[in-house]
Formats: structure tokens, sequence, C-alpha cells
């Protein structure tokens, strides 16, 4: 959610700064504050998190997956037209053997990151229970969930390897953290991408907040069941029978509460591919491999030592690595940004 709110802030000043190109030129001086478009992302959100829970809202699921596959679609259009303007492959697998020495590790440590970036994308371990829970019980849910899960993990895969390749090929060393920055034109189709991005994440924080507001709701309900907190209070509108809001203190006050304060953070550390590659980093190795290999272990009842067993825990090594070298690449990356930042403060 952190990760949102600052892409979300980034994709609403792109379309700004690329309006900005089109009218002045690509040598203009752009430059466009962050802070503002956070805040109003947040203040959305804050209206949101008064939706009812997961399984009422499905059409943000809906929105998100459309707005997804549209900017990732274009993303790969743009860099497959820019590819054979360029008419040869920029870039190369020693990407990081270069001269200057400082530039060798700051390409170290970028590469670090995206490997983070990849475990955010992928991560959706957390959601996947809460969306499980909203299926009919007809056919069976896990049945249902477990071929949904292995088509969006071949489609995503392909987007992103396809992206990465041609994107990687069209710039070379100079690709940008966020591929559609790198385009100027046609302005209104980088402009359609990022308003997709942004369509997207409004509802796609959402996904991902619900649970996290249903659990916590939950967990307050059974602690103090009598108090007025968790009170059910019913608005009735005035020019329907039917429609009605039903709140609760827990829900007026706590969710905003929450939202702020991942809004504020977000405003602390505005950096776009070190902080979602730090929190992919963290999130993905226990999240997505540990916890649900050690469950599946159990549910399975693989024997310790078995072939079977073995496997899954070099899985789970390699992925460890793959956390801990994508977090300590965050890390740095994230040094080398406040050496010419300030906190509270994104320039784009």
């Amino acid at each position: 959610m952190i990760g949102y709110t600052v892409t979300t802030a980034i994709s609403i000043a792109s379309v700004k700064r690329s309006t900005c190109f089109h009218d002045k030129g690509h040598n203009a001086k752009c430059g466009v504050s962050g802070n503002l478009y956070m805040l109003i992302y947040g203040a959305i959100e804050i209206f949101l998190s008064q939706c009812p829970n997961l399984e009422k809202v499905a059409i943000l699921s809906v929105i998100a997956s459309v707005t997804s596959f549209a900017y990732a679609l274009i993303a790969l259009c743009l860099s497959t037209a820019k590819l054979s303007s360029n008419h040869e492959f920029k870039g190369s697998l020693m990407v990081a053997m270069v001269v200057n020495t400082e530039a060798t590790s700051e390409r170290f440590w970028q590469a670090f990151q995206a490997l983070g970036n990849i475990a955010l994308a992928y991560t959706y371990c957390m959601l996947l229970l809460e969306i499980q829970d909203t299926l009919k019980s007809v056919p069976p849910e896990n049945k249902v969930m477990k071929r949904v899960s292995m088509y969006v993990v071949v489609g995503t895969a392909f987007f992103y390897i396809s992206l990465g390749c041609i994107g990687y090929a069209a710039f070379g060393n100079d690709v940008p953290g966020n591929i559609l920055s790198g385009f100027y034109e046609p302005f209104w189709l980088v402009d359609m991408a990022n308003i997709a991005v942004i369509i997207h994440l409004i509802g796609a924080y959402q996904v991902y907040a619900q649970p996290l507001f249903a659990i916590n709701e939950k967990w307050i309900g059974s602690r103090w069941p009598t108090s007025s907190f968790n009170k059910i209070y019913t608005i009735r509108f005035p020019c329907s029978r039917k429609g009605s809001l039903h709140l609760t203190i827990n829900r007026l006050f706590l969710r905003p509460i929450f939202v702020v304060i991942t809004t504020a953070v977000a405003m602390m550390f505005p950096f776009f591919n070190a902080i979602l590659g730090l929190l992919g980093s963290v999130s993905f190795w226990p999240l997505t491999v540990y916890f649900p290999i050690s469950m599946y272990i159990v549910q399975a009842k693989i024997k310790r030592g078995s072939c079977h067993w073995f496997g899954l825990q070099a899985l789970g090594f390699v992925c460890l690595i793959v956390t801990v070298v994508s977090g300590i690449g965050s890390v740095a990356g994230m040094v080398e940004f406040l050496k010419k930042a300030r906190l509270f403060h994104i320039e784009i």
C-alpha cells in the first residue's frame, strides 16, 4: 500500500510532465512535485476505505485487472516500437561491467533492487485466501483458485519477461526504473497508460487494505464485544427505500488513520524502485515462500529427509538469498538517494 501510494504519485506527475514536454519540447524544465498527489491519493483512499468488505467490492478487482493489462500492453508496444526504430539491440548481458567503479556498484544495487521489484509484483499470497473465501462453494473453491492462480502467474510472467527484455533491449543501460517515464510520444498514449496505472492502483490499494481492515475489526469486536466502538449505526438515505449505510466508530476512525499512516510513510520515503524493492524483499520470502511451503509440508505429510522435502527446502533457500540480496540492494539505493534528497519531498 505504501508502494502503491508512491507509484500513483509518480504516475500522476508523469501525466503532467508528458503534457508539458509535448507543449514546450523535450528539453523544457518540467519538474513536478509529488507531495500534493500523494495527499490527493490518500484522500481518495480514505473515502474508499469506508466501502463494504472485499466481497462487496468485486468491481474494484475487475477494474484493477483490466487497467493492469492495459498499461502493461501499452508499455510493451511502446518498447517494441522503440526497439524497431533503433535498428539494434542496446545493452548487454554484462550490464554491470563498466570501467567506472562507482557506476559498477550502482548498477549492481539497481539489479538487486529489480529482484525486489519482481518479488513485490508477484507476491499475492496474503490475498489468496481472502479472495478464495469470496468464491462460490460449487465448484470447489480451492480447485478454482488453483486453476486461476496458474493462469495469472503464467500471464504475468509472459508480460513481465517480455517487457523486461524488450525494454532493456530498447533503452540499454539507460532504461528508466519506471518504463513509462522513458517515452514522450505519442503523449496521449503515454498519458493513457499512466492514467491506467492510477486507476489500477486506486482499486488495488483497497484490494490489499480491505482484508487488513476486516482482520482488525474482527479482532477488536472479539476483544471488546460490548464496546460502543463496535456498535453498528445505520444511516438511511431519504431518497431510497433500500439505500442505507452501516458504520461503526471503529470503521469510521481506524480505517482513515491506517490510510494516513501509509500515506505519511510514503511521503517520508519517496524512493520509487528502492522502496518497492525493499517492500518486495521483506514480504517475499516469509509470506510467499516460507509459510506456504511449511504449511504444505505439514498438510501433505511430507517426510523429513525425503527428496521432496529437500527440493522444497532448496527452493526456500534460493528464495531467501533473493530476499536478502534484493533487500541489501534496496537499502543501498535508499542511502544513495538520501544523499541528494529530502524527506517529505519528491521531485519528478
